[in-house]
């Protein structure tokens, strides 16, 4: 049987061929122009390689308020690698003026030349310090260096009724006022002292009893023990006390008064005298009983005003110790004292109408320290 001849069978293939090349050619055409403009756009700005570490915080004007860091913290040059800083010289501390300074002076020449004049001895030499006193001062302060207080407290004294120069007294006075902190005035009774010594508070005791069976104010026992009120005293307690009476020499060239447990040098005041036509009498003095009081109301024998501790011209200072004459031209002269003044530039000076004058801290210390009906006081050129 013959085949029947289809001619739209043959073109309808033809047609589905023709649209299947053109839609691809189309796609290929399509895709070749975004490749074409992506690789463009590629070309003219390449992507940066970008590494963790190279990651920076963002700069912030110093208004902008700090923010929490998210990268890693940037690695620091370990201490080795760091330049070392420079630390200041320390400033040079200034020496301070020890008795070591007698170690240099040389073996003495006795001279039989009179005494000199205050302002002779000070522009001596300190080559006026005998060769005894000198080993003496020596061994005191080896004594010192090794911690016995009490051993090169005595030398030193000792020392002071020997030949010395001005600079080594003043020297050793200074050692011997510093020594005074620690074995007179602290807490601790040192090992071989007989100055001061260990009290059992008994029942009933008081601290004005205490003082005055060891010749001393109970003020100084107050200071001494740190105790605030004398009503603070319990019974079993352990005091520390001192052996007094406490005495004073004053220098009417010099214008010091010395402190001195019983014989024992302490410390130095400085103190302002009698005009020359109130003289301050040489002499021996002792503290008056009763005499010790505080601002108390005076009268001016000159004008005869009388000044209260509330004016404010009060002239005596905080403190008063009414002295007694007993030796010397003092004897049985009255009206003198030891007081304070409203004047310290007078301090130094001869200013007033006999009487001695402290400044008005100095004279509260002497004023602790002074035991009326015991305690000297000697004026003397």
């Amino acid at each position: 049987m013959a085949k029947s001849y289809r001619p739209y069978t043959t073109d309808r293939r033809l047609k589905n061929r023709r649209l299947k090349m053109v839609m691809l050619a189309l796609i290929v055409v399509i895709v070749g122009l975004v490749v074409l403009i992506k690789s463009r756009k590629d070309e003219a700005s390449p992507p940066p390689t970008v590494e963790l570490n190279n990651v920076r915080p963002p700069s912030r004007t110093p208004t902008e308020p700090a923010r929490e860091r998210t990268s890693p913290p940037q690695p620091v040059a370990p201490a080795a690698e760091l330049e070392p800083v420079q630390e200041p010289a320390p400033l040079p501390t200034p020496p301070v003026q020890e008795i070591e300074a007698v170690e240099a002076v040389e073996p003495v020449v006795p001279e039989p030349a009179p005494a000199p004049t205050p302002a002779e001895a000070i522009e001596q030499p300190a080559d006026k310090t005998s060769t005894e006193a000198q080993e003496l001062i020596e061994n005191a302060l080896k004594l010192r260096d090794a911690g016995n207080l009490i051993a090169a407290r005595d030398l030193l004294n000792d020392a002071l009724n020997m030949k010395l120069s001005e600079q080594v007294r003043t020297g050793v006075m200074m050692q011997l006022a510093k020594l005074a902190e620690t074995w007179l005035f602290g807490r601790e009774v040192l090992q071989g002292d007989t100055l001061t010594g260990y009290y059992l508070v008994q029942p009933g005791d008081l601290l004005s009893t205490i003082g005055r069976r060891h010749t001393v104010p109970y003020e100084t026992l107050m200071q001494i023990n740190d105790i605030a009120r004398p009503e603070l005293l319990r019974a079993g307690a352990r005091i520390k006390v001192i052996h007094g009476p406490f005495n004073a020499v004053v220098n009417r060239t010099t214008f010091t008064l010395d402190l001195y447990l019983q014989n024992l040098y302490v410390k130095s005041y400085k103190v302002g005298l009698g005009r020359p036509e109130h003289t301050t009498p040489t002499g021996r003095w002792v503290v008056a009983p009763g005499g010790k009081l505080i601002s108390p109301t005076w009268t001016d024998p000159d004008t005869g005003r009388t000044y209260r501790s509330s004016d404010s011209d009060y002239p005596l200072g905080s403190r008063w110790i009414a002295l007694e004459g007993i030796e010397g031209d003092a004897k049985g002269r009255t009206g003198f004292a030891l007081h304070g003044t409203k004047d310290p530039e007078t301090i130094g000076m001869q200013s007033s109408r006999g009487c001695i004058r402290l400044h008005n801290g100095d004279v509260i210390e002497v004023y602790n320290l002074m035991e009326p009906g015991h305690s000297a006081i000697v004026v003397t050129d």
